[in-house]
């Protein structure tokens, strides 16, 4: 059985050829070369920056025996007894018995009930094989139940009775097989495309534990670090998933763009609004152990850090609905390129913008409900340093997303047109240097005959 022959499209384009199917066209030798004199730069400029700014490792310090700033190992429940919570002395009622306050219910109800007497043996450190008890309150958020593995810490200058207390729970083996469903599920619906998404994902792990967090600790600048840190991630993950194109390029220099508008916009209203980022006990640690850090720096840092994967998502998203666009209708000028990749955009921008704003409201929620509980006005939660802290993060965030849109959609629609306008000139690919298309030149020339 024979194929018929192809009868031709009006582009030129036989009808067994779909633009649908396959990597883009490659673009121009001039675009090439014009992308690569602005990237080479850039990536050079990058590189530089993480040999300059490389830390070697993390500052050492003295120990506070604060929040995560403590010594542990790990620890496992051998037994848990109920004893009676007044036996053990959980709580003290206040001298006067007063229990109109919410410290003297909480102590009078620690009186009552049954408490669980745990034995912990320590299962690493020098002194393995070691065992303590900890008394859990009946109205603990955190029980003990034997067999649980879990991590404690260890305060060395203690009485010996009272060196040891558990922190937490040892949450090794469902992390690890959660991450492992998350791999699976990513290669198995990605396949080699999920694989590269992971192996990217493995690099920006390395680039934030190995580079942004040292460096920032040896009190280089935040905003200088994150700048460095996003650049490589972004360089390192986008031309790894999506391959090392002119496509992948626009949507990098979008990204660019977008992150130095997020950075310039971040510092401004940072500054204006009188912004610490020492605002809990987390930053107050980090404060105190490591004085020379500029905490409003770390805050901007975090922000690009954090609108980095968003950014990507939207730029390449615009960047590929244009290179679509184009292979669907080669004829469709910049212009029209625009105007129908930003209807597409604005798609985007309304569930994106809705993602983000919601994504920090739930990062705050609890935060939130102890303002309703203060029953404090909209007003004034705004106005506070913690709320505000947020809002800015959100809406800097946000107006940089918006604007990475109407951006990377005009670079790609400049892009593929003018690499369009070099083939219709005479690109040795194009169906015009090929004297029209294949079949009507063959028709042709045997009526000639």
């Amino acid at each position: 059985m024979t194929s018929s022959p192809q009868a031709p499209e009006p582009h030129g384009h036989p009808t067994g050829h779909t633009h649908s199917h396959g990597p883009a066209a490659p673009v121009s030798r001039h675009l090439r070369k014009v992308i690569a004199a602005v990237l080479i730069p850039f990536a050079t400029a990058v590189v530089v920056g993480l040999a300059v700014l490389w830390p070697g490792g993390v500052p050492g310090h003295e120990r506070s025996g604060v929040g995560f700033d403590r010594q542990t190992e790990q620890g496992k429940v051998v037994k848990v007894e109920k004893v009676d919570c007044a036996d053990v002395n959980v709580g003290q009622v206040p001298p006067a018995g007063d229990t109109s306050t919410p410290e003297g219910r909480e102590a009078a109800n620690a009186q009552q009930g049954s408490c669980g007497k745990a034995t912990i043996e320590v299962t690493s450190g020098k002194d393995k094989g070691r065992t303590f008890t900890e008394i859990v309150q009946p109205d603990a958020p955190r029980q003990l139940r034997a067999g649980q593995g879990v991590v404690v810490a260890y305060a060395p200058d203690a009485p010996r009775d009272l060196q040891y207390s558990v922190t937490d729970v040892d949450r090794t083996v469902p992390m690890v097989v959660l991450a492992g469903i998350f791999a699976l599920a990513v290669v198995l619906v990605g396949r080699m495309r999920g694989v590269m998404a992971l192996i990217a994902l493995a690099v920006s792990f390395a680039v934030l534990t190995m580079f942004i967090l040292p460096a920032i600790l040896q009190g280089s600048n935040p905003l200088v670090v994150a700048v460095v840190g996003a650049s490589t991630i972004m360089l390192c993950s986008l031309y790894m998933c999506h391959g090392l194109s002119a496509r992948t390029s626009v949507a990098v220099l979008g990204t660019l763009i977008s992150l130095l508008l997020i950075g310039l916009l971040g510092s401004v209203f940072i500054d204006w609004a009188s912004l610490s980022g020492n605002t809990d006990d987390y930053t107050g640690l980090i404060h105190g152990l490591y004085p020379d850090i500029d905490m409003s720096g770390l805050l901007l840092a975090g922000i690009i850090i954090g609108s980095l994967g968003v950014l990507d998502d939207v730029t390449v998203t615009q960047t590929s609905a244009v290179w679509e666009l184009h292979q669907a209708d080669p004829a469709m000028g910049p212009r029209a390129l625009y105007r129908a990749g930003i209807r597409i955009g604005r798609d985007h921008i309304a569930s994106v913008v809705n993602t983000l704003v919601l994504a920090y409201a739930g990062a705050a929620l609890p935060l939130l409900l102890l303002f309703s509980i203060a029953q404090s006005s909209v007003g004034t939660v705004a106005n506070s340093e913690l709320v505000a802290q947020e809002i800015v993060r959100t809406l800097v965030g946000s107006i940089g997303l918006v604007a990475s849109v109407p951006l990377t959609t005009g670079l790609a629609a400049l892009v593929v047109s003018a690499d369009r306008t070099a083939a219709a000139a005479g690109g040795s690919g194009s169906p015009a240097a090929q004297g029209g298309s294949p079949g009507r030149g063959g028709r042709g020339r045997r009526r000639k005959k």
